[in-house]
This record gives structure tokens, sequence and C-alpha cells, in this order.
């Protein structure tokens, strides 16, 4: 590792990274020449959307880094045990997890199926404290160890929480098992935090489920979200933990204030207009 590419060497397992913002931040990683190992189940290409594990590990060695692409489900107790020690195996170590995975359904309550209600618990709260718990005894190796969920912080108004229970008590769950795991083990220093972007991002999800063309004019890029994550996870583990990180807060502390090159499209969102989901 050095200072001009901190997580050369570094391992990072994430869950998904298939695709969106997941496949970003490897990207991110890679470019120092970090090992990433992606936890997905897209071992064949999807009719509408792009991206498997394997064309997603193609892109991180192309952009400098080392992959292990794993085919698996975080549902999967077993496959989130092999996740943990291929990774180890094959990298020697695990310095970063990444929770990525998740299931969105803005549905409210009389009409979202029980179905998805428990996909969306099982994936994105149950996989995210599964996953992490998994990788806690190879985390007390690194040098500086780091959690992070992308997910929101704790903010259960009227106005969010009422708009999709389901959908908000998955994500707020991600954020209380990131929480509870920053407390946990900060005696070993492992930090573990959450980050969440202040507008939506441009991804498929937000243009299938959010609102279109619209929607997608008034977002910034993945970029944005990769970017920010980065400075969070190459900062020392014991500065800070437990923190309900905004993605914009991140990167003004870095220095980088102007973020009209991660519209996504010319002309940068007006955060007034076009907030995201569970920011005030």
């Amino acid at each position: 590792m050095t200072d001009s590419a901190p997580l050369a060497g570094r391992t990072i397992l994430m869950s998904g990274g298939s695709r969106g913002i997941g496949l970003a931040i490897a990207l991110r990683a890679a470019a120092d020449g970090a090992n990433i190992a992606l936890l997905a189940k897209t071992d064949a290409p999807h009719p509408k959307l792009e991206g498997t594990v394997h064309s997603a590990a193609e892109q991180i060695r192309a952009a400098g880094g080392n992959a292990l692409p794993i085919v698996g489900d975080v549902r999967d107790d077993d496959d989130i045990t092999q996740a943990v020690l291929m990774t180890q195996g094959e990298f020697g170590g695990i310095d970063v997890v990444v929770n990525n995975a998740s299931v969105i359904d803005l549905s409210g309550s009389l009409e979202l199926s029980a179905k998805k209600y428990d996909l969306m618990q099982d994936v994105n709260v149950r996989g995210t404290f599964m996953l992490s718990r998994a990788a806690v005894p190879i985390l007390r190796e690194s040098e500086n160890p780091h959690i992070l969920s992308l997910s929101p912080p704790l903010n259960p108004t009227p106005r969010w929480l009422g708009a999709h229970t389901g959908y908000s008590l998955a994500k707020f769950g991600m954020t209380m098992v990131t929480l509870g795991l920053a407390a946990e083990f900060a005696g070993d220093g492992i930090a573990a935090n959450t980050i969440w972007p202040r507008t939506t991002i441009a991804t498929a999800a937000v243009q299938n489920l959010l609102g279109g063309d619209r929607v997608m004019a008034a977002s910034r890029t993945p970029q944005i979200y990769a970017d920010a994550a980065y400075e969070v996870i190459t900062r020392p583990a014991g500065s800070a933990t437990g923190r309900q990180l905004i993605v914009e807060d991140v990167l003004a502390e870095a220095g980088v204030t102007d973020l009209a090159r991660y519209a996504a499209v010319p002309g940068t969102p007006d955060e007034r207009l076009y907030p995201d989901i569970f920011l005030d």
C-alpha cells in the first residue's frame, strides 16, 4: 500500500457488484490495484439488466485490480461461508466488507407481497448481518479493517417510513446492523459505517422503479458514490466508526465541492427539488 494508491494489495469482499453502484465502487478500488471478491447471483446475463459477476470481474481486471467472481446468494449461509473462505484463500485476508446487495420495492403496505417483504429483509438486513459477521474474524487481522453498508441514516419520519414501510424497514435494518457492529467490534479496531447519497443515483433501479427519465435527469452518476466510498474505506479505521455518512458530505470533507461532473445529464441536480428517499 502506498499513499498514492492506499488500496493497493488490499482485499474487498462485496455483496452484489455486478453492475451499478457496487461495480463503480469496485472499479474505483481496482484503479489502486485492489483485490475484489464479488458474491453475486448474476451468473448469466439478465434479459433487462446489463452485467454479470463474470463481466464485472473482467472490468475490474481491466481497471488494474484482481478479481474473484463468486456465484452465490447472500441469503444462503453456506454461500457466505464459502465466499469468505474463498476470498481469504485467494488473497490472504479481508480488509473491507461492502454490503451492497439490496432489494427495493416501494409498494405500500397493502400492495407489498409477503414474498417481497421477506426477500427485502433477507437480502438487505440478514445478508448484511451474516456477511459482515462471517468476515469479522478475518477483518480482525487487517491493518485497516472496514465494514461499509450502502444504507440511509435512520430517519423514521412519516414522510419516508410511511411512504414505503416494508422497504424502509429493510434499509433502516441495514443501518442498525452496521451501527451495532460498530459498537460491538470497536475494541477490535473494525470501523463500520453507512453511506447514502443526497440525490438519486442513475442506475437501472432508478430508471425502472423511481420515475424513469425525469428522475434519471435529476440524478448523479454512480461514480459519486464510488468516490465517496473510496474516501471512507481508505481512512484509518480508528478515525471514525458508527457514522451514518452522506456521500456529498464525505466528498466535501475531502475538499470536493464542485459536483457538476457527477451529473447524469448536463447540469447539476437541484437537491432541493429532487431529494433522495430518507433524506429531508
